[in-house]
Parts: C-alpha cells; structure tokens; sequence
C-alpha cells in the first residue's frame, strides 16, 4: 500500500494551539495549504477531497476553541457557517480562500475572548498595536503616540494591567515568533533576527536564551525535543523585567 507522508504532530497541534489563543500572525506562519504535502488523500475527486479536509481542520479548530473559552454554540455556529460555504464552493481555490478566512475568522473571535473584560480598552490597543507590528521596531513612545497619551501614564497602566513593562511584552511576543520560525521556516538565524527587527543578531541571541534558556543556534540545530509549546509557557512564566530598554529601543 503507498503511503502518504503526514504533517508531523507537534506543528500540528502548535497551528491549533496558535488560533485557541487568538495568535492570527503565529497561525499564519504555521497553516499550510490544505492538500499540500504532508496530507492524506480522502479522495480522488480533487474538489471533494480539498472540502474533506477542511471539514477536518474547522471541527478541530472548533474544538480548541472551546476548549480555549468561546462559547459552544459560537464555535459551532462558525463551523456550521464555514462548512456550508465549502459545500456549495465550485473550485478548489474558492476552498483555499474559505480555509484562510476561516483561520482569522476563529484567531480574532479568540483574541478578543481573551482581552474581554480583562484589560481597559487603552492597552487592548496598544497590544493589538504590538500584535500587527511584531516585525518592526517598535517601542513605547510610538505606542503611546498611537494611542493619544503620554509614555508615563502608559507605562503605569501597562504594567498595572499586565505586570510587564512595554519592553518586556514586545520582546516576549518577539521571541515567541522567533521560536516557531526557527522550528518550522527555513531561515536563518540571522535572516529571523533581521525579520524580527532585532538590533543586532548578538542581541537577539542574548534575550533569547534569557527566556528559552538556550541559544537561537542550540535550539535550531539541538539533536533534543523541546516543543515551541514547552518553552513558550516558560516564556508566559518568566516576568523578570531586567530587559535593556535603551538596547531594544
């Protein structure tokens, strides 16, 4: 019998895990196109097969949806919704143009499960800000000219809310798209730093091992598993704010 090579597990459950926690630019990194290599053949219609697999990927993603807080009858209306669309869809693009929708439709709906009712609507902006710039070099004076206030009131009300300073926070989402690029694209450590807007590629290596407890190179190449989930819950435990602030900025 020939075999289809599948998709390996952990980056599997680390996509379902990214859109649980509302994560849009992390899921993006890690969904692949259905059908592409690394997925089994439910068909031999090529249409049917596509919309096979998506009813696959919602009924997964619905479930660690709920999982994650969104209520039941949310999630499954999506999913109902979702599947409706692939039914009556005639081409295999219009599938593809259904999964991506899908992705960020379910990303958003968790992000704003999770900031709902728990921070005031002055830093939900500004970590939505920090969340569509992780790639540039951003800092707290743009953050607080963004959102019309002054860099001192901002800095109180962040960490009053979060307890992390801005910094902190910015590299914390850096490193964690760091640590899903390293395990799972193509680039380089170098090319990933510069992605990521990091100073210098010593620096990136300096607050990565503060927070993965190893190198960028130790763990690219390290002929142990540590899972991108492992060490971003060390990531979410570790609150030292002892990050240069002038460095990063």
């Amino acid at each position: 019998m020939n075999r289809t090579p599948h998709s390996s597990y952990d980056k599997e459950v680390a996509f379902y895990e990214s859109v649980r926690t509302g994560n849009y630019e992390m899921a993006k990194m890690l969904s692949t196109p259905l059908c592409s290599e690394g997925y089994g053949i439910l068909s031999k219609d090529s249409l049917r097969n596509i919309k096979y697999h998506l009813v696959v990927s919602v009924a997964m993603i619905t479930r660690f949806c709920i999982e994650g807080g969104m209520p039941s009858e949310d999630a499954y209306g999506l999913s109902d919704s979702f599947i409706n669309k692939a039914d009556v869809a005639e081409s295999v693009d219009e599938v593809h143009k259904i999964h991506a929708q899908m992705i960020e439709t379910y990303c958003n709906a968790m992000y704003e499960i999770r900031l709902r009712g728990v921070y005031s609507l002055q830093i939900v902006k500004a970590i939505d800000y920090i969340k569509g710039h992780v790639n540039d070099k951003v800092g707290i004076n743009e953050i607080a000219e963004y959102l019309g206030i002054s860099v001192p009131y901002l800095s109180r009300l962040f960490k009053a809310e979060t307890g992390e300073n801005v910094s902190e926070y910015i590299i914390k989402r850096k490193i964690e798209a760091a640590i899903i690029m390293l395990k799972y694209s193509s680039k380089s450590i170098a090319e990933i730093s510069a992605h990521l807007n990091f100073s210098s590629q010593s620096y990136f290596t300096k607050v990565f091992r503060k927070y993965a407890g190893l190198t960028p190179k130790e763990y690219k190449n390290g002929n142990f598993f540590i899972s991108p989930k492992e060490i971003l819950e060390e990531i979410y435990i570790n609150n030292d704010n002892s990050i240069d602030e002038d460095e990063q900025d």
